[in-house]
């Protein structure tokens, strides 16, 4: 019963997800750079906007420490797949720089890798298997690939800690915030739109 229910929901939002972009990309074929442009910045809000919501909440209860959903990751999935790649990396470069700027070199830098390889999979992903991988898949892979994105750099900065034991509790997390993130897509979908 819960497999037909998960299977149900998935579907569901694919279905949603796929018809917000067909009106979303038809819309945005009127827009010029500038509207592009501003379009961009609003969603750089939204994406600051869910960051601070969810430093708000409280921390995931499990015992190890720094592991998050990513809510501002639904933005630059947004982004991605209705905007383009190039304001997808515009996004992400905003988001390490606003973390630089407010939680330091360090997380900034860690946001930076996280949220470059997580996109470039996510287009990599796009391009091999087009219309073939769902938004869910993306999304998993998305969120695994920023995990792995900022644990490479934790094993550069701190070399002589045995991080590697922390691997897999990235793995399970990436899994379950990419679940968290495309679901979320789904209704936090009409507020994107009213962007556009």
């Amino acid at each position: 019963m819960r497999e037909m229910w998960i299977w149900s929901l998935v579907n569901n939002t694919e279905r949603i997800v796929m018809d917000n972009k067909l009106t979303t990309k038809s819309m945005l074929e009127n827009k010029n750079k500038t509207q592009i442009m501003v379009l961009t910045s609003m969603v750089f809000a939204a994406a600051l906007v869910l960051a601070i919501v969810e430093n708000i909440l409280p921390p995931v209860p499990i015992p190890v420490p720094g592991v998050k959903f990513g809510l501002s990751n639904i933005a630059v999935m947004f982004a991605l797949f209705f905007l383009g790649k190039k304001q997808a990396y515009t996004i992400g470069i905003l988001k390490a720089f606003f973390v630089f700027i407010t939680r330091g070199a360090i997380a900034g830098l860690l946001s930076l890798a996280g949220g470059m390889l997580s996109i470039t999979v996510m287009i990599l992903l796009m391009i091999i298997f087009k219309d073939k991988i769902t938004y869910m898949v993306l999304s998993i892979f998305g969120a695994v690939s920023h995990n792995v994105g900022q644990f490479f750099v934790i094993t550069i900065i701190y070399a002589g800690m045995n991080m590697w034991a922390y691997f897999p509790v990235l793995l399970v997390s990436g899994l379950a915030a990419g679940i968290v993130t495309s679901t979320l897509l789904k209704y936090i979908m009409p507020a994107f739109k009213r962007l556009l």
